[in-house]
C-alpha cells in the first residue's frame, strides 16, 4: 500500500503543530504527583480524551495509544486533525521513565484495526549499549512496518546515558542525540521527532544554532518534542527550532502538564492549554520549514 504524505497530519501551511497524548503509566504518576493518587485506567481514558475534544480542532495531528483511549478518541477527531497511533511497547515500572521499548505486535500485525489513523510512531531509548544495533533493527522493522500497512511512520528516539558514561563524566546529551539522528533518520520515517536541543535553556542565537547544526544531522522532515523542556521555554524552543530547519512539534507534556489533576478539566483545557497551542499553531505557520522542503 502507499502512504499518505506528510500533509495528512500537517496544516495548510506544510507546517506539523501536533499534540502527543500517548503517555500510559508516564501520565498515571503525573496524576499522582498532582495529588490525585494513582488513578484507575478510565480516569487516564477520560483525560485523553478530554484533551481530544480541546485540542483536536486547532491540532494537524494527534497521537493517542491504542491501550487507553485511542479506539474512542478517533471519532472526536476533525477531518483536519490526523489520528497518530503509537506503536510502542514500553518497558516501565510505575513510576519510572521508559526503559526500553519493543514493537507492539497488535499494532504492526498486517490485519490490525488502526482506527483510522494515518500514522503510527514508535519510543526507541538510545543508548551506546550492546543492544544498540538492536534497536537499529527495531527502527527499520518499525519503518517497513508502516510502509507495508499504507501509513506514516513517526520514529523518536530519547537518548540516555549508560551507567558508564554516567560514572565516568563523559556523557554528552547534545552530541548523542546528532549521534542518533545521523545513525535512525537514514532509515528513512516519514517523520523524525528529536528532542530540543540544550532542553530549550538557552539564549535564542545560541538555541538557533544549535538546533540548525541538529538539522544538518536529520534526514528527512522533523519536528520536536517537549519532554525535558520548561513549559515556559518550549515556545521560544519552537522557535529556534523551526529557525534551524525543523516543520513543526509534536508534544504533550508543554501543552496540557499542569491540567492533570485538576478538578474541572474542560475547563482548565480552555482557559491554559487552547491558548499555548493556539500560540505554537500560529508560530510554526509563521516560522517552520514546510515538510515538503525538508
Amino acid at each position: 500500500m502507499t502512504a499518505p504524505t506528510l500533509d495528512a497530519i500537517a496544516r495548510p501551511s506544510g507546517a506539523l503543530a501536533m499534540v502527543a497524548m500517548d503517555q500510559r503509566e508516564s501520565l498515571r504518576t503525573m496524576f499522582d504527583q498532582a495529588g490525585a493518587g494513582r488513578v484507575a485506567d478510565e480516569r487516564l481514558v477520560a483525560f485523553k480524551l478530554d484533551v481530544a475534544r480541546a485540542l483536536g480542532p486547532l491540532a494537524s495531528g494527534f497521537l493517542i495509544d491504542r491501550e487507553y483511549g485511542a479506539e474512542r478518541a478517533a471519532p472526536l477527531l476533525p477531518p483536519s486533525c490526523g489520528l497518530i497511533l503509537a506503536a510502542d511497547a514500553l518497558e516501565q515500572e510505575p513510576g519510572g521513565p521508559v526503559e526500553e521499548t519493543a514493537l507492539d505486535e497488535v499494532v504492526v500485525a498486517p490485519d490490525a484495526d488502526l482506527h483510522g489513523a494515518v500514522a503510527i510512531k514508535l519510543l526507541v531509548i538510545w543508548r551506546r549499549d550492546a543492544r544498540r544495533e538492536r534497536r537499529v533493527e527495531l527502527a527499520r522493522r518499525f519503518v517497513e512496518a508502516a510502509r507495508s500497512r499504507g501509513v506514516l511512520s513517526v520514529l523518536e528516539p530519547v537518548v540516555r546515558a549508560t551507567p558508564e558514561e554516567t560514572a565516568a563524566g563523559t556523557w554528552d546529551q547534545e552530541a548523542a542525540i546528532a549521534e542518533a539522528a545521523r545513525e535512525l533518520s537514514p532509515l528513512g520515517p516519514s517523520l523524525y521527532k528529536v528532542q530540543v536541543p540544550l532542553g530549550g535553556r538557552a539564549g535564542a542565537a545560541e538555541l538557533e544554532r544549535a538546533c540548525a547544526t541538529l538539522g544538518e544531522a536529520i534526514t528527512g522532515p522533523w519536528v520536536v518534542l517537549s519532554q525535558g523542556v520548561d513549559r515556559d521555554d518550549f515556545a521560544g524552543a519552537v522557535r529556534a527550532a523551526c529557525r534551524g530547519g525543523a516543520s513543526g512539534f509534536l508534544a504533550g507534556r508543554a501543552l496540557w502538564s499542569d491540567v492533570v489533576g485538576r478538578p474541572d478539566v474542560p475547563a482548565a483545557l480552555a482557559e491554559v492549554s487552547v491558548p499555548r497551542l493556539e500560540r505554537l499553531v500560529e508560530l510554526v505557520d509563521a516560522e517552520a520549514r514546510p515538510w515538503t522542503a525538508a
